[in-house]
């Protein structure tokens, strides 16, 4: 009896590679593979923004022809991988969900563009993002709204949140993301997936945060990260191996020698000191979330052998602080000029925030709070291995709005729901969400794992050690459920 063919649309990115170094698989086929996955679903989920299978199909018949001809690939053989519309691609629009982008070609590639095509990854296209990534959802004034694979009328999160979608539902195994206050961990969190945010530098950014010809995408330099979405934590860890260590381009990057990335996930977490809090002490948590993430934060203790301390640092809510920041790293005079150019040039909500007047004293205070945070982490890293958290405080809700008015019966800002994320683009911690559980109506919940400054290895470790317990990677989506009327 034959065995019956492989679906190559849910092999990790590991696994992928090295049948297609192996010659067991041809990368041309895993591209079509794809391919049609992204036909049959992505027109109800609206991941991607720009496909690219000209492009796609192009490298993977460039591989075949390398792999015949003897030559070693690298890493990422032959693996499809989907790239965040704020990532600079050479040759390829980058909107940015923006309406003064909307027809951005760049000129050059983003360095983890560089290194993931060097690694022979295959790219499949951009993914849909929230404007400029100032939002945690996945709307946009220029593309259609991204949808939650697992409810489509509800939303993906954000603002990475097309490459959530495209790792979730196998339109790619792996995908890059971009981080400035959770915009990797929350549409991971509500669609079921992994990412990670390293330690600040540990992934080098340019021309993203640093090139002052680009308004809106020259800015968040010391809070913003890229990274990696996946379904297993070792595919995090081997897009890690290719897209970390310094640049010159990027003086914020810094070594990563003390990391072997591709053993980090390997070992146990018996003996750590861990650290849980279900809301900082002070943010209003979704009651089926807060039990789902308390019973993975016991799993620590009664499975992986480690000791559990409810603590909290105990800093007070941020978030004025942190919206205060990345207006101080955003370029106000160089998007107030293209709004003075073409009003419609953003949205109202994004225009209303260059145009308001900020004063020095909103910087500087918010500085101060930032320093007060990061001592705050320090102090209770001292005395924890580990931190666990909720990654948001709510399941996926509806699409079209910013966020849930309420929470648990208190009212919250449209930004109430991610009071968790943010902190650690303040101190630059690595932090990872991984799959934590399902609410009754089968919604994701993400539990986040933070280290201590420059912990990744441990970080990764210790969600690999979870995911061996309580694993989530064999989930699929229902794709009657994407492709049902609505």
């Amino acid at each position: 009896m034959s065995s019956p063919p492989i679906d190559l649309c849910t092999l990790d990115a590991g696994t992928l590679a090295r049948l297609v170094r192996a010659r067991t698989v041809s990368p041309v086929d895993v591209v079509e593979a794809v391919l049609a996955r992204q036909a049959d679903l992505d027109g109800h989920l609206h991941a991607f923004c720009t496909p690219t299978p000209e492009l796609a199909r192009a490298t993977a018949r460039r591989l075949e022809a390398e792999l015949a001809a003897g030559r070693q690939l690298g890493p990422l053989a032959g693996v499809p991988v989907a790239i965040k519309d704020l990532i600079a691609t050479r040759g390829i629009r980058t909107a940015g969900g923006a309406r003064a982008y909307a027809d951005f070609i760049p000129d050059e590639d983003d360095i983890v563009v560089e290194r993931l095509t060097a690694a022979g990854a295959v790219i499949m296209g951009k993914t849909n993002v929230a404007e400029l990534g100032y939002g945690a959802v996945g709307h946009n004034p220029v593309f259609p709204t991204t949808r939650n694979p697992w409810a489509p009328e509800r939303t993906s999160g954000g603002s990475s949140a097309g490459s959530a979608v495209a790792v979730a539902t196998g339109m790619a195994p792996i995908a890059l993301g971009s981080d400035g206050g959770g915009s990797i961990r929350i549409p991971a969190a509500l669609c079921g997936v992994v990412g990670f945010k390293a330690s600040m530098g540990r992934v080098p950014l340019y021309p993203g945060c640093r090139d002052e010809r680009y308004p809106g995408f020259s800015g968040w330099e010391s809070i913003e990260h890229i990274g990696p979405l996946a379904r297993t934590v070792a595919d995090v860890a081997l897009v890690m191996s290719v897209i970390s260590g310094p640049d010159p381009r990027d003086r914020l990057s810094i070594p990563d020698a003390d990391v072997d990335w591709l053993r980090s996930p390997q070992g146990g977490v018996s003996g750590l000191r861990v650290a849980f809090t279900p809301d900082w002490g002070y943010a209003p948590v979704d009651p089926e979330v807060r039990d789902i993430v308390t019973r993975a934060a016991r799993v620590f203790e009664r499975q992986l052998g480690c000791r559990i301390t409810d603590a909290s640092p105990g800093f007070a809510d941020s978030s004025d602080a942190f919206a205060a920041l990345v207006a101080l790293e955003t370029d106000l005079a160089g998007m107030r000029r293209q709004l003075a150019a073409d009003p419609r040039a953003y949205s109202p909500d994004l225009a209303a925030m260059i145009h308001r007047q900020w004063s020095a004293t909103e910087f500087t205070d918010a500085i101060v709070q930032r320093k007060r945070v990061a001592n705050a982490m320090w102090r209770l890293m001292r005395d924890h291995d580990l931190l666990l958290t909720p990654t948001v405080a709510v399941p996926a809700f509806e699409l079209g709005i910013a966020g849930p008015a309420t929470i648990d019966g208190t009212h919250v800002p449209p930004d109430g729901w991610t009071p968790f994320t943010y902190v650690m683009n303040l101190t630059g911690q690595p932090a990872i969400s991984v799959p934590a559980g399902r609410t009754r109506a089968g919604l994701p919940v993400g539990l986040h794992i933070c280290g201590p400054h420059l912990g990744d290895a441990l970080v990764l470790r210790a969600a690999a050690a979870f995911e061996s317990v309580a694993p989530w990677a064999q989930l699929w989506p229902d794709p009657q459920v994407v492709r049902a009327p609505r």
